[in-house]
C-alpha cells in the first residue's frame, strides 16, 4: 500500500478512487488533485512513479484533511451547542439536525425504539 497523508491507500485501484480513502477527499477533489499534480486518473497506484507520488502528496498537503478536518467539524458543532442555536439543541438531544421528520422515521439518529407504558382509561 502507498502512503499518502499518513493513510494507506489501496495499490490495485485507480488513483482517483484510492485518494477517496482519505477523509475529506471525495471524487471531485481527487480529480482536481490529480489534475494539479499532472497525473492521469486512469493509472493504478502500483504503477505510479516516485515523482508522481510526491506530486500527489504535495497537492494533498495543501488540503485540510483527516484529523484537522474532523477537529474543525467537531468545533463547529460544539460552537452551535454552546450558543444554544436550534441546530445546537438538536445536536445535544441527538435528534435530526436538518429538518427531517421524526414522527415515523429517524431511527438511526434516535436509537432503538423504547415502548412507553400505556395509561389505562
Amino acid at each position: 500500500m502507498a502512503r499518502i497523508a499518513g493513510i494507506d491507500v489501496p495499490r490495485d485501484k485507480r488513483v482517483v478512487i484510492s485518494l477517496t480513502y482519505i477523509y475529506g477527499i471525495g471524487k471531485p477533489t481527487a480529480i482536481q488533485v490529480l489534475k494539479d499534480a499532472g497525473v492521469s486518473e486512469d493509472i493504478r497506484v502500483k504503477d505510479l512513479t516516485e515523482d508522481q507520488l510526491n506530486n500527489i502528496r504535495q497537492e494533498v498537503a495543501k488540503l485540510q484533511i483527516e484529523g484537522e478536518l474532523r477537529r474543525e467539524i467537531q468545533m463547529n458543532v460544539r460552537r452551535l451547542m454552546d450558543i444554544g442555536s436550534y441546530r445546537g439543541i438538536r445536536h445535544r438531544r441527538g435528534l435530526p439536525v436538518r429538518g427531517q421528520n421524526t414522527r415515523n422515521n429517524a431511527r438511526t439518529r434516535r436509537g432503538r425504539k423504547t415502548t412507553a407504558a400505556r395509561k389505562k382509561k
